[in-house]
């Protein structure tokens, strides 16, 4: 359906000139292959929220692949998957994917769909709520022309989320978790309707694989807000298909503030973020959410150093702790993993002692090293590493502080050693 809706003067105001430029590009060399073509999905919604938007979507009527390779691209990188008749184009900081129009029929719950060739508004319809399921013309006629036949402006105006059918979340319950998301970033509300089928359709996350949810988790936890989401989640009890209880709402909205301010790089965030949410779990609990989840070999370390350190935290309880005994009990455990600690735990001296670790203690190092050592007549045995620890001791709890000082420290050790064996 074509609507008095003309959205060409916010495609030059939101967009780049580049992909602008690009988006006549496409249209006209479609119109001379006879092929329709149209921006779509998140890019649309975008537009007409006044928003800029780099998630660049096309869907072509037509063969996407024939027409990729009658463009010309230049300095493009450009990979065609001529399986699925999809193509992705980048240049610069631009990303393009292009798909051939299509539609979809799910053959079981949860599993992805067998697809055909379609026109536009059936490939509207394979798609998630209705905001998301409008596109705007790239063709030399009418180029700029929204076409809606969903009435998703509406919802948009009205800030709704909702889906398309009644079996949307039946077919892909990843929708579920999408919808929450979105009501959240937007500051929309999900339709009654539509909450009604989602709570219904719950289990149905029960029919995807873990991978998948995984994949939406961590889109949760790129939002700006991922505790918005995540606590809506655990109304909806959609939280509890993971985490196997309610996460207290107040104090991850107070930790995932606490771990924003730390000036994180967005990988390390996330990995803090799932480490708070699995914070209240014990190490078997979090075995059989892995082997759910699929967490990649490193995150899952993390996550299990995090809770394996949570369990010494009340050594670090004593205000008046050596320095050394602070180091020696944080050292073993990777940075994230303190990282998350710190942010988790509510004990002033605790903290004090793991930023005292983070800022100071762990770049702490003796000006004498195991090559030191051997000049020293130090053998090369077990006894070098006992020596450095002795070493490390000393220099975190200044006995000794320049490298004069060290070197007596050895000498003396070296003498008592010979003492001992003269007894």
């Amino acid at each position: 359906m074509l609507t008095s809706v003309n959205l060409s003067n916010r495609l030059s105001k939101q967009l780049t000139t580049e992909i602008e430029v690009f988006l006549h590009t496409i249209g006209d060399a479609a119109s001379r292959l006879g092929y329709n073509t149209y921006l779509v999905g998140g890019a649309v919604r975008d537009l007409l929220l006044g928003t800029s938007t780099t998630d660049i979507d096309i869907v072509v009527e037509g063969n996407a692949i024939t027409l990729v390779k009658s463009l010309p691209l230049g300095h493009a990188n450009v990979k065609v998957h001529p399986a699925f008749g999809t193509a992705n184009l980048k240049w610069n900081h631009t990303s393009i994917d292009l798909a051939t129009a299509r539609s979809e029929i799910y053959p079981q719950p949860g599993q992805l769909p067998e697809v055909t060739p379609s026109n536009i508004n059936r490939d509207l319809f394979r798609r998630d709520f209705t905001i998301n399921a409008m596109a705007v013309s790239l063709n030399r006629i009418n180029f700029g022309e929204l076409i809606d036949p969903y009435r998703g402006l509406a919802d948009l105006k009205n800030r709704l989320i909702r889906i398309l059918h009644e079996k949307s979340f039946i077919d892909d319950a990843t929708r579920i978790w999408r919808a929450i998301r979105y009501e959240q970033r937007l500051n929309f509300k999900i339709e009654p309707e539509t909450l009604t089928l989602l709570k219904r359709d719950t289990d149905m996350l029960d029919t995807i694989t873990g991978d998948r949810v995984r994949r939406e988790l961590e889109l949760v936890l790129r939002e700006n807000k991922p505790e918005k989401v995540l606590n809506r989640a655990g109304e909806l009890k959609v939280l509890t298909k993971i985490t196997g209880g309610l996460v207290e709402k107040k104090w991850l909205a107070e930790k995932y503030n606490e771990a924003r301010a730390l000036g994180l790089s967005d990988t390390s965030l996330i990995t803090v973020y799932f480490s708070l949410l699995i914070y209240s779990l014990n190490i078997a609990e979090l075995n059989k959410l892995t082997t759910y989840l699929r967490f990649t070999r490193p995150v899952f370390q993390i996550l299990k150093n995090t809770l394996e350190l949570k369990e010494q935290l009340p050594v670090l309880e004593v205000s008046s702790l050596l320095d050394s005994k602070v180091y020696f009990t944080l050292n073993e455990y990777p940075e994230l993993a303190v990282i998350a600690n710190l942010v988790a735990t509510d004990n002033s001296s605790i903290k004090k002692h793991i930023e005292n670790y983070l800022t100071r203690l762990r770049h702490i190092k003796p000006r004498l090293n195991g090559n030191d050592l051997k000049r020293l007549g130090i053998p090369q045995s077990p006894e070098i590493n006992k020596l450095l620890h002795i070493l490390y001791v000393a220099k975190l709890d200044k006995k000794v502080i320049t490298k004069q000082g060290e070197t007596r420290l050895v000498y003396n050790w070296l003498r008592e050693r010979e003492n001992n064996k003269t007894k």
